[in-house]
């Protein structure tokens, strides 16, 4: 087992690992909750059984099923968990688990956030974009009609179990999409994780798992609310973000999010910040895993328009992560219309072949 410690003001472990839900059920027995919710996405009702059957009749358990990916992150679902709590009569003595993808932990996290003020969660990641991102680093939300994660509070869980043997069970495009996350790491922090991309995911998913999560633990423990080191993490995100609003989430974040890392190399070599062999690299990494790399022509006006909603923007300017070598990360924030066009003309031009 590895197990990453996440600094900051409120210390937790990430524990990963293959065959973890012994250890998440000894867990919730010494937390001393009477009640514990799960919050899961429907397919995994097996898997939150398992739990309850595993902790045993110590725990009053409630299982709260919620829908698939980002059509569970709304006010309506949330408001039903609220009622599901309060109807159980949740304290603040009591336990959230949050089971499923990044959407599921999320949510989960969310309602754990503002019922009474905060109680506790526990997150348990099953994709590998949920073990690396969603679930550390304390971030929780929903979506709206005006964009993603709009409406969301910082609340850091009491531990996070990535249990590696979920990963067996995912579809492939799954893992692709996922992997878009670790590779980003690898960019901005940590570039042994592209090298291992190279040998073959499959065999070094401990160690990739591992070290994503050490590179955003490492961020998160200095700086939990993105008031300024932690913004390297959306590196690839703003125009990603911008794709997902654009096709209404039926993009998978990660392939949004990798060809988000594109746009970016594009801008940030266009303005002579990095080389021609590291946007290459971004070009090579993400093919050879099988993650997008261009995006569709003749619609810059409607993604920029999205990019002007980003969370991260400032007096009106939107602000990009960009590197200036590998492993090294710095802000555009005077990026011209005329540059960010010039870029998304770079990506768009394979998707108009």
């Amino acid at each position: 087992m590895t197990v990453v410690t996440v600094k900051g003001p409120s210390p937790y472990d990430v524990h990963i690992a293959h065959t973890l839900t012994g250890a998440l059920a000894q867990r919730v027995r010494e937390s001393g909750a009477r009640n514990v919710a799960i919050v899961h996405q429907r397919p995994l009702a097996a898997v939150a059984r398992q739990i309850v059957q595993e902790v045993g009749s110590t725990v009053e358990f409630t299982l709260l099923d919620v829908p698939d990916a980002e059509s569970g992150k709304t006010i309506e679902v949330l408001s039903g968990l609220w009622d599901s709590l309060g109807e159980a009569g949740f304290g603040r003595q009591d336990l959230v688990i949050g089971l499923g993808g990044g959407a599921a932990t999320d949510l989960a996290g969310f309602a754990a956030a503002t019922w009474m003020r905060g109680i506790r969660i526990i997150q348990v990641p099953t994709t590998l974009l949920a073990m690396v991102d969603a679930a550390v680093g304390g971030k929780t939300g929903i979506n709206t009609a005006y964009g993603k994660n709009l409406v969301g509070a910082f609340h850091e869980p009491d531990a996070v179990f990535a249990d590696l043997d979920r990963l067996h069970t995912l579809p492939e495009e799954e893992l692709v999409a996922g992997s878009a996350e670790l590779i980003k790491t690898g960019f901005i922090a940590d570039p042994r994780i592209l090298d291992l991309f190279r040998e073959g995911a499959d065999r070094h998913w401990e160690e990739l798992v591992s070290r994503s999560v050490a590179v955003k633990a490492g961020v998160v423990g200095q700086d939990l609310k993105e008031s300024g080191l932690r913004e390297i993490l959306n590196y690839g995100h703003t125009f990603g973000h911008a794709i997902e609003r654009r096709e209404n989430y039926a993009w998978r974040h990660g392939d949004a999010v990798a060809v988000g890392m594109m746009f970016v190399a594009h801008l940030a070599h266009n303005r002579g910040l990095i080389d021609a062999d590291l946007l290459a690299l971004h070009h090579e990494i993400l093919d050879l895993v099988g993650l997008p790399t261009t995006y569709e022509g003749g619609v810059f006006d409607e993604l920029y328009e999205n990019m002007t909603r980003d969370k991260k923007n400032r007096d009106g300017r939107i602000r990009f992560v960009v590197l200036s070598s590998l492993g090294q990360c710095t802000r555009m924030e005077d990026a011209t219309v005329e540059e960010m066009r010039e870029a998304y003309a770079a990506i768009s031009e394979g998707a108009q072949r």
